[in-house]
């Protein structure tokens, strides 16, 4: 114990400082509060008996922070300023990056960087990065670890549980991920963009969405500047390994694959966070004035909206996002007039509808088809049985070998009855045959008689 003391002199377990690396790994820079939050979510649950929410707050934070010191002692942490309610902020170094790579199974190259003087300001937008992945991840608590806390803080827990669920695990998620519209992942060029969020958690049918966060500082004219940067990536191919050219994305990303002519981008979410003087409700028509080409679709027979190779947009509230999470009908994609739940914002049910419908339709015509095959099958079977003869003595109708050897030799025989079946053409021929030996037997019985006849009397003639 005291071995351990001297390493890790906060006290820290393996698992606690595992759960920060993969936390700070994918956010860069958080407080202790929303490492907390996104590990050990049950503990948001304890200590409710305490005085104030201060009190309350370090006290539940209180064993990741003894973490992120252990972490801090080891080179692996450190702190890196303040939020502007004086929250400490914390990131890793550059060896930590390399630990959390480990943690999360990415490469290192993909880790991004170390968010040193992300701080400085107050850190306004990385805390509003962070709390948009939180309310999308929405953790549960375990309400296991929860037996021995009062019952209003059960029935809290239970409320979290019984709530929908969120999307995907922290490591669903990566942030300040580059999109180069030149250059290369690693060296990108001019022109391109850098994506605050981007999910792949295709377990909860998102394969990938890209996500951008606005403090509402930003005009609708600077979004859809960036947003024209998307566009540049996404139109951008390179070669894979199999030789042919390929949508670039698409070599570091799963997606749906084209289908029936159609191959929309990514999503991309814009989630508003409302503490700066810009309104969204203003932003948001301008913006879907601006990005027009972008994101508008084509009519396509079936009744639905083709978005073939345009980017489906969908603007959403923090404050919304966080109350109802990605289930909520809180999301309005550009060119729609209603506020859909996550996946059908970023979907296309109109199409997926259209489609089912023809898929339906399909296996009716395909269903009335063998219906139509089944039955004239069955008329084929029938006026055939109609023709199949029957035994001209027993009245037995014919099986099918039987009736083929009828057809191939159709004139009787000596031993051969083809208006017969086989048992009555058996006793047939048995009786022909019985009656040939009793027509022998009678020819040769005078002959028999006259030679009995003779030898008498020759007897005769010997007698002395």
């Amino acid at each position: 114990m005291a071995g351990r003391r001297l390493t890790n002199p906060a006290g820290s377990s393996n698992d606690l400082r595992g759960d920060v690396l993969r936390v700070l790994g994918v956010l860069k820079v958080a407080t202790a509060d929303q490492i907390q939050r996104i590990a050990s979510p049950h503990l948001t649950y304890r200590h409710t008996t305490k005085a104030t929410a201060s009190e309350r707050k370090t006290a539940r934070t209180a064993s990741h922070a003894g973490a992120l010191s252990d972490l801090r002692k080891h080179g692996l942490a450190e702190n890196g300023g303040t939020t502007r309610a004086g929250e400490t902020l914390r990131n890793l170094t550059t060896k930590g990056l390399e630990a959390a790579s480990y943690e999360l199974g990415r490469p290192l190259s993909e880790m991004g960087s170390t968010a040193r003087g992300a701080g400085s300001s107050g850190a306004t937008h990385p805390m509003a990065v962070n709390e948009t992945v939180i309310a999308l991840l929405r953790p549960k608590p375990d309400l296991k670890l929860l037996t021995a806390e009062p019952a209003e803080a059960k029935t809290a827990a239970q409320a979290a549980v019984d709530a929908p669920a969120g999307v995907g695990t922290i490591a669903s998620y990566a942030t300040e991920v580059p999109l180069p519209a030149t250059g290369t992942w690693g060296a990108p060029g001019k022109g391109g963009a850098q994506v605050d969020i981007v999910l792949t958690a295709p377990q909860d049918r998102i394969p990938l969405l890209f996500i951008e966060v606005d403090n509402c500082h930003e005009t609708a004219e600077e979004i859809a500047a960036k947003l024209m940067k998307y566009s540049r990536f996404f139109k951008r191919t390179i070669k894979d390994t199999d030789g042919k050219d390929k949508p670039m994305w698409r070599t570091r990303w799963m997606a749906r694959d084209a289908e029936r002519g159609e191959a929309p981008h990514p999503p991309v979410l814009l989630v508003f966070n409302h503490i700066g003087a810009r309104d969204p409700n203003r932003t948001v028509p301008r913006l879907r004035e601006l990005t027009w080409p972008l994101w508008s679709g084509e009519p396509a027979d079936g009744g639905y909206t083709s978005y073939d190779r345009k980017i489906p947009i969908i603007a959403t509230g923090l404050r919304n996002l966080r109350e109802h999470g990605p289930d909520g009908p809180v999301f309005l994609r550009l060119g729609r007039t209603h506020m859909q739940p996550l996946w059908d914002a970023i979907g296309n049910p109109r199409r997926d509808a259209a489609l089912t419908r023809r898929a339906e339709r399909s296996r009716a015509q395909q269903a009335d088809h063998q219906e139509q095959l089944r039955r004239a099958a069955e008329q084929k079977t029938a006026e055939h049985e109609a023709t199949r003869p029957a035994c001209a003595g027993c009245g037995t109708k014919f099986d099918n070998a039987r009736w083929e050897n009828t057809r191939w030799s159709p004139e009787p025989g000596h031993r051969w009855h083809p208006t017969l079946c086989e048992p009555c053409e058996t006793e047939t021929v048995a009786a022909a045959d019985q009656a040939e030996r009793d027509r022998r037997e009678a020819e040769a019985e005078p002959t028999a008689e006259k030679a009995r006849s003779w030898r008498s009397r020759f007897r005769v003639g010997q007698a002395p």
